[in-house]
């Protein structure tokens, strides 16, 4: 007979008889087999005769530690999760214990309510190797490429899937740290549940607390009703905290109080609520050199760095350019509903080989697209790219530079006194919303008038329109 999802066969590793008792009868209750041992002898003997779904340590043994079960589970290729007990306020062996493998942890004094949440999350069911070769596909398969950079990304995406581990993702903006975080959801047993990203340094400094915690009616003015927080919208699931450098310092300080505790306390409560969540961060600053200036807390960067995973530039793999943009136009098209989707001539491969792509992947989707909506035959050239000469051929960046781009030498100086936009692109998509909807709104919404009026065939105003969000009728 084969275990639930729920339960199944569970060991138990502490030399302190009566926690020993606690932890038995509680797992018993919850309908799990159970055996115990009071050192690491008698637990790798134990180990020796029987599989189990699940091995609790505590991390101070008469004989050696938990680390070294972990270490053992780890050399033996096993399958059995683990958790680790450890003193309270020793984050360096819980965080050591997650780096060498251990599921989750639990500091002492246990609360038990934790301890049968934790445990009801580490008995989760296991996806299959064949799942785990799947899952990761339905996001990571958009991070294109063959290079060794990319390979060692997915590869570390999926080892770290089977974990509670926290994940800290470094790259620069258009990487694409989303879509690794998504990917390890997705390969984790969390993936049934909720996938919540958030971008950290969206929310204005007062709404944090609340957007993160929840809160109570009548908490403050125009809190008419209770409302979850981000915390409580991925319970169950993984919580994806984007740009986590740009946090403030007082939320970064009740952050890690949530690390800690795992509890949160909406705003106007007076009692915590237990939390249940896989967290992933990201961010492209350098933390570490953040900390070392003050601007954010070590204890936290700490507990958030426990696996890093670096996601490249695309200026760092360039052999992944053709792949990546083939599949980038076949998306676009698709979604455009461009068929057959066009390709990109030799002369335009060649360009876009010679640029060095400061704003990365994101910034080559916004140029596809704009390439495919100018294009008039199956192929994309060189011309419909819109790249700029100057712009062609600099000198790529260094690893170590990557903060601000270079700009060209021979770029034209702006105008004085006047602002620059934040965000190009999204400047240019405004700029180029209000020409259409002027031209659609003169000729009655005709989009081959208002197409021909500015030289558009209809096709190609027809895929600015989708990729706008402008409707027919204004």
């Amino acid at each position: 007979m084969t275990d639930s999802p729920a339960q199944g066969r569970v060991l138990v590793v502490d030399d302190e008889p009566d926690l020993l008792t606690l932890y038995e009868l509680t797992l018993l209750r919850e309908g799990h087999e159970v055996d115990t041992a009071g050192t690491v002898a008698e637990a790798l003997q134990a180990l020796g005769e029987t599989a189990y779904r699940l091995v609790i340590t505590d991390m101070r043994l008469p004989d050696g530690t938990g680390m070294d079960l972990l270490r053992w589970l780890e050399r033996q290729q096993r399958s059995e999760r683990a958790i680790v007990v450890t003193a309270y306020g020793s984050a360096e062996n819980a965080v050591e214990a997650l780096k060498v493998g251990a599921f989750d942890y639990l500091t002492k004094p246990v609360d038990l309510r934790q301890f049968r949440n934790v445990v009801a999350s580490a008995m989760g069911r296991r996806p299959s190797p064949a799942e785990v070769a799947r899952s990761p596909a339905a996001s990571l398969k958009r991070l294109a490429g063959r290079s060794e950079p990319m390979r060692q990304v997915r590869e570390l995406v999926e080892r770290v899937a089977r974990s509670m581990a926290p994940v800290l993702v470094h790259g620069e903006s258009g990487t694409g740290k989303e879509l690794v975080a998504r990917g390890i959801h997705e390969a984790s047993t969390r993936n049934a549940g909720p996938f919540i990203a958030v971008n950290c340094g969206a929310i204005p400094e007062n709404l944090l607390e609340a957007e993160f915690f929840g809160y109570r009616k009548g908490a403050f003015t125009g809190a008419a009703e209770d409302r979850e927080g981000f915390f409580q919208a991925a319970a169950g699931g993984t919580l994806f905290l984007d740009e986590i450098g740009d946090l403030p310092l007082v939320m970064q300080s009740k952050l890690l109080r949530v690390i800690q505790e795992r509890a949160v306390r909406p705003v106007g409560a007076t009692a915590e609520v237990p939390t249940n969540v896989r967290l992933v961060s990201a961010t492209h600053k350098d933390l570490a050199r953040e900390v070392a200036e003050g601007r954010f807390r070590q204890d936290l960067f700490y507990r958030l760095n426990v696996i890093r995973i670096v996601v490249p530039p695309l200026r760092e793999r360039m052999e992944d350019l053709q792949e990546i943009c083939d599949a980038l136009l076949a998306r676009i098209a698709h979604e455009a509903g461009v068929v057959p989707a066009p390709v990109l001539d030799d002369e335009a491969r060649a360009r876009l080989a010679g640029y060095a792509f400061p704003g990365n992947v994101r910034e080559l989707e916004n140029l596809l697209h704009r390439a495919l909506a100018m294009a008039t035959e199956d192929a994309i050239r060189a011309a419909d790219l819109g790249l700029p000469d100057e712009l062609l051929e600099q000198p790529m960046l260094e690893a170590d530079s990557r903060a601000a781009p270079l700009e060209p030498a021979t770029a034209p100086a702006a105008p004085a006194g006047e602002p620059l936009p934040a965000d190009l692109a999204e400047y240019l998509d405004e700029v180029e919303r209000r020409i259409l909807e002027r031209a659609l709104h003169q000729h009655g919404f005709n989009r081959t008038a208002a197409g021909a009026r500015l030289g558009l065939s209809l096709r190609q105003i027809r895929y600015r329109m989708a990729r706008l969000g402008i409707s027919e009728g204004g």
